[in-house]
């Protein structure tokens, strides 16, 4: 690559005195621009050293790859004389003008809370969707299926038990994940949960019948009849509840004597929190409960299918915002009460817009004579198909603008039919094509109807409006690789990379990449490969080879290995901003490594403080391969097999 060049080619694109402010993380630039609109994205999008770019926070980011970035950046600030800057201190820049946004803040909340509670809740839910398939009559003929083999009728009964475990104990797991979000000891937030749903106390989804049957037992505090009701499926209440617990425990730990700190703090904050919980808070938050699901079900009730293609239409923008972030918690009401609301019209709304963004992202893969194009628009389609859509939001569809429209458009159409047919979920699970098994079972068909309709729609919209609109984008990453000529005539071999086995670098759970919450890894700009959720911090050599990147930060590492892979780890997103605080590093730049050897330690607690601890494992030169396959999942040692890295063959035939 030649640095100076590129960074000339930026700066030409960004316009005129358009650079405000400039930094660099491991994979791309961090630019503060005056005005974005002045940007020439065609001349970036079809340039052969840049990867892509998108607009977050304030920032324009330019994706290089590691390695390159920093080089490009020095001489773009050579050449521009914008003051050099770090990450934290460019986001400040990019932040400066803006006033915080309590919505958008209270949104972040719900989504640090939920996000880790989600695995839980999507298992019980495609759980009690497999309960639904056994026990639905008219589903596979008159009767359902255990009516029809009696001999599974236990294994139906336990499959429900597991399904129900997750709603019914859902403020322990709330009431851990919260009350650590808010600063306080999950552990002490799981106890309180289980307070709130004691076996003495009467069940949370018999309140209403206790109250009006004239069953409901009480204690006699301070005067006072206070109900003995559980809170079995409540959300707001433990969440409100979580935020006293964690506010009271971080005021003992500051006023309380180190030596009576550890006895005491956790017995205080817990009778306190019990009390105002039974007595005040919990009342009060049941009902705004109740409303809150009420309201919902009269707003579905009472719109129809006009109000469900409202939300169709504009579910891909919410997306955009972050707004669906709030969604799990208001799901989760819903579902926790399936008898009072007969399960949640959400979900089937987001299937529906994320096979629109799926449809219109294939369309483009049609449309388009890019190769770089094309590829991410395989792999983004086909991540949105399993219900994950910021690759083909991001990656594709909106910096295209039509194809993004047209998705949004044909969800619409296709969610009208959600409120004229009255489909609705019945659990939780993942948003794409295989969410029919979420959906009550009488209205599966009607669900994929409705999924076929939004995929159609969408491709051909985009198709056909794309077909006269799209112009020549042919333009392509050029490969010094060379081709041999195999000793077998019905292949051919592109030499360079070789078959490999990447192995982890870290102990942890695998994910996909898909799941990510930093849009360049999740669309795979920078190329394919997994994710750790670490669970040790210590960072070993997945492969025999040579640390080609190093940067002072300490985040992230470049490995060239002797058979020809280009790994990237980065670990943490947005870790960058830490500047080295809580990593140290026992190689250096240009060290030769061998497979297993500790390259660096990082601090887990302190990087979760404020950023996301996730390790990403990058081939990024991806396109040398024929294929890079996840060959592990679930829990992983450190150095056990991670990927299958397997060399390009074409046919000649």
């Amino acid at each position: 690559m030649n640095h100076k060049q590129v960074a000339a080619d930026i700066n030409k694109a960004l316009g005129k005195d358009n650079l405000q402010a400039a930094a660099h993380c491991a994979t791309r630039l961090r630019l503060v621009l005056k005005d974005s609109s002045k940007v020439d994205h065609k001349a970036l999008d079809v340039h052969p050293d840049i990867k892509g770019t998108f607009e977050t926070n304030g920032q324009f980011q330019i994706i290089v790859g590691p390695g390159d970035v920093n080089k490009v950046y020095d001489e773009l600030v050579s050449m521009t004389g914008v003051k050099e800057t770090s990450a934290e201190d460019l986001k400040a820049v990019a932040n400066q003008d803006k006033k915080v946004n309590p919505l958008m803040a209270f949104i972040k909340v719900l989504s640090d809370i939920f996000v880790p509670v989600l695995p839980a809740l999507v298992a019980g839910g495609l759980l009690m969707a497999l309960n639904n398939l056994l026990t639905a009559q008219h589903l596979f003929g008159a009767q359902s299926i255990v009516q029809n083999f009696p001999a599974i009728k236990g294994i139906a009964s336990m499959v429900n038990l597991m399904a129900s475990a997750p709603f019914a104990f859902l403020p322990i797991l709330i009431g851990f994940s919260a009350t650590k979000r808010f600063g306080g000891n999950g552990y002490l937030g799981a106890a309180m949960g289980m307070v709130m749903v004691m076996p003495t106390l009467v069940n949370g989804y018999d309140v209403a019948n206790a109250v009006a049957n004239h069953t409901m037992n009480y204690w006699h505090v301070f005067g006072l009849d206070v109900a003995q009701a559980g809170y079995q499926g409540s959300v707001l209440p433990v969440l409100a509840v979580a935020y006293i617990l964690a506010t009271l425990e971080k005021f003992f730990h500051k006023h309380i004597p180190q030596a009576f700190d550890f006895t005491f703090t956790p017995m205080l904050a817990l009778i306190i929190t019990g009390f105002l919980t039974f007595l005040i808070v919990g009342p009060v938050m049941r009902t705004l409960s109740d409303g809150l699901t009420n309201g919902l079900v009269w707003l579905y009730q009472t719109t129809g299918f006009f109000g469900t293609a409202v939300l169709g239409t504009f579910y891909s923008p919410i997306v955009i915002t972050g707004l669906h972030q709030s969604f799990p918690a208001i799901e989760t009401t819903l579902l926790a009460n399936v008898a009072k609301t007969g399960g949640s019209f959400i979900f089937p709304i987001a299937a529906i817009a994320n096979i629109a963004q799926a449809g219109a992202c294939f369309a483009v893969f049609f449309l388009t004579k890019n190769e770089k194009q094309k590829g991410l628009a395989t792999s983004a389609g086909i991540s949105s198909l399993l219900g994950i859509t910021e690759p083909a939001i991001f990656g594709v569809n909106l910096k295209l603008k039509f194809p993004f429209v047209c998705a949004m458009i044909a969800s619409g159409i296709a969610s009208a039919l959600i409120g004229l047919f009255h489909i609705l979920a019945v659990a939780m699970g993942s948003a794409g094509i295989i969410g029919f098994i979420s959906i009550a079972a009488k209205s599966i068909p009607l669900f994929l109807l409705a999924i076929i309709i939004s995929f159609v729609l969408a491709f051909l919209f985009t198709f056909i409006y794309g077909k006269n609109k799209m112009e020549d984008d042919s333009e392509v990453v050029t490969s010094e690789t060379t081709v041999e000529v195999d000793e077998d005539p019905e292949t051919t071999t592109v030499s360079g990379p070789k078959d490999e086995i990447i192995f982890a670098p870290a102990a942890g759970e695998v994910v996909a990449l898909s799941q990510v919450n930093d849009q360049v890894f999740s669309a795979e700009i920078m190329g394919k490969g997994a994710a750790i959720k670490p669970s040790k911090g210590e960072l070993y050599a997945p492969a025999d080879g040579e640390i080609t990147v190093l940067y002072d930060s300490k985040h992230a590492y470049g490995i060239q290995t002797n058979d020809g892979a280009e790994i990237l780890l980065h670990i943490g997103i947005d870790t960058v901003n830490m500047q080295g605080e809580g990593f140290e590093t026992m190689v250096k730049q240009g060290q030769k490594v061998k497979k297993g050897e500790l390259l660096g330690t990082f601090d887990i607690q302190k990087i979760e403080e404020k950023y996301d601890s996730t390790l990403m494992v990058i081939i990024t030169n991806t396109l040398m391969y024929g294929d890079v396959a996840t060959i592990t999942t679930g829990e992983v040692k450190a150095t056990e097999q991670l990927l299958a890295l397997t060399a390009q063959t074409q046919s000649t035939n």
